[in-house]
């Protein structure tokens, strides 16, 4: 009898090793022709910070696992000079979404989780230490500094398309941009962050090619024409919808007054008495035209700037934003928008509106800086004609570049907002400072290069 029993276990064991095995090759199997920067596991990745709430009272942070991981949490604490300051940390329960990667045809049919976390009640002005993660399985220590909740200087980073190759070529300029504003409170990347809206092989590439400033620079993202793309493909019928990662991997304000649609692509960041106004150029002009007037009347924040991915006074041939130029820049004139950030052209341009027009006065004040940049490999033309086409509207152009990777740091400090353009090899192309009277509201220019 026993020795007919130690032949039962044995065959269990047996059994249990085959299937262990079966399983092992079944998931690996999966991961077939993955790099393991793409593959998910128990360890948290992009880990990446978003505002959501007042900067100097929170901040949201989301990551990634594998799908076994179905509880996950954030610990968040002021930072220390030493390992002490573990103690005092504060657990967050996560928020988590299954999120199905084969929704697309060209991505593998892996489930992940997406997890996310929306720090509050922290103190202004104030370095904290986070991390996420669950049981044996934590990211490493982050840190990141709270907006002050009065006006003080700050320096912040803005990004033209990525979009192409971001592995190869974008991850030098984001890591020179690093280089080169450590102390950055934000980054704007201001739309095609990626090529195809739902490959996510091109996701990996770009929290790859940032690594952990994703996870230490809080993002402000804006939607991009390349994150539209039909879910079967290029040569579908499907309409095209926003990048089925977006919303998982962004936690981002939900303005309640807008479309569904337009969630989590249209919203403002107020940051020490800087309003920036994210808007979706892609879709619903209309709609987001009201939004502009509600929160550029309703602000009396000493600075305000605009950002969408097409230009508004498009450098490259065959672009025309006309809705932009005839509806938009209208409002940008009457409620004193100081700075307009865009992307699609893949080119530089920079110029300013008005110079000389018959409605303000001579004396070299404007209303609006208008910057056009790239910070990935794909590059076009300038068109030199069209530019001086939009004279009529009062726009003079300051600066010009072409096959130039960009990043811009721009700091604003007491009266003023330096505004400086580099190269990917981190030397400087472009400068302009603007000198405001809050009294007034009235702006001068100087451009440092020429």
């Amino acid at each position: 009898m026993i020795k007919h029993h130690c032949v039962f276990i044995l065959l269990l064991i047996f059994c249990f090793n085959i299937n262990a095995q079966r399983h092992k090759h079944s998931h690996e199997h999966i991961h077939d022709g993955l790099h393991h920067w793409e593959i998910p596991s128990k360890d948290p990745d992009r880990i990446i910070l978003t505002f959501n709430g007042d900067p100097s009272t929170k901040r949201a942070v989301t990551w990634r696992t594998d799908s076994s991981i179905e509880k996950a949490t954030a610990q968040i604490a002021v930072a220390g000079v030493n390992s002490s300051f573990v103690r005092k940390a504060i657990t967050y329960i996560a928020s988590t979404e299954e999120f199905d990667l084969g929704l697309y045809k060209s991505n593998k049919s892996l489930i992940v989780n997406y997890h996310s976390v929306v720090f509050e009640n922290l103190k202004p002005n104030t370095l904290y230490a986070y991390r996420v993660g669950y049981g044996k399985n934590w990211s490493e220590w982050i840190q990141f500094k709270t907006a002050d909740d009065n006006y003080n200087p700050t320096e912040f980073v803005y990004f033209g398309d990525a979009q192409n190759d971001l592995l190869n070529h974008w991850s030098r300029v984001i890591r020179m941009a690093y280089q080169t504003a450590p102390n950055a409170s934000f980054v704007i990347h201001a739309g095609d962050l990626v090529d195809t809206a739902h490959k996510d092989y091109e996701w990996a590439q770009w929290f790859k090619a940032g690594g952990f400033i994703h996870s230490q620079w809080t993002a402000i993202p804006v939607v991009g024409n390349h994150e539209f793309q039909r879910i079967d493909g290029y040569g579908g019928t499907k309409p095209k919808r926003l990048s089925i990662q977006w919303r998982p991997q962004f936690n981002l304000p939900v303005e309640k007054t807008l479309d569904t649609k337009l969630h989590e692509t249209v919203y403002t960041v107020e940051y020490q008495d800087i309003l920036i106004v994210v808007l979706n150029s892609n879709v619903d002009l209309e709609m987001q035209t009201d939004y502009i007037k509600e929160k550029l009347s309703k602000s009396n924040a000493k600075w305000k700037i605009v950002t969408s991915h097409h230009s508004v006074f498009s450098p490259a041939s065959g672009r025309d934003f006309e809705y932009a130029r005839k509806i938009w820049k209208p409002l940008f004139d009457k409620y004193s928008v100081d700075l307009v950030l865009n992307g699609h052209d893949h080119t530089y341009a920079r110029g300013h509106i008005p110079v000389k027009s018959p409605n303000i006065d001579q004396l070299g004040n404007f209303k609006t800086l208008y910057v056009t940049s790239v910070s990935g490999p794909k590059q076009y033309a300038l068109d030199k004609e069209q530019i001086k086409s939009y004279q009529v509207d009062g726009y003079k152009s300051d600066k010009l570049g072409e096959q130039t990777q960009f990043f811009q740091v721009i700091r604003v400090e007491n009266d003023k907002l330096i505004y400086s353009a580099y190269t990917t090899l981190g030397n400087l192309y472009d400068k302009a400072i603007i000198t405001k009277d809050f009294s007034t509201g009235l702006k001068t220019i100087s451009n440092s290069i020429k």
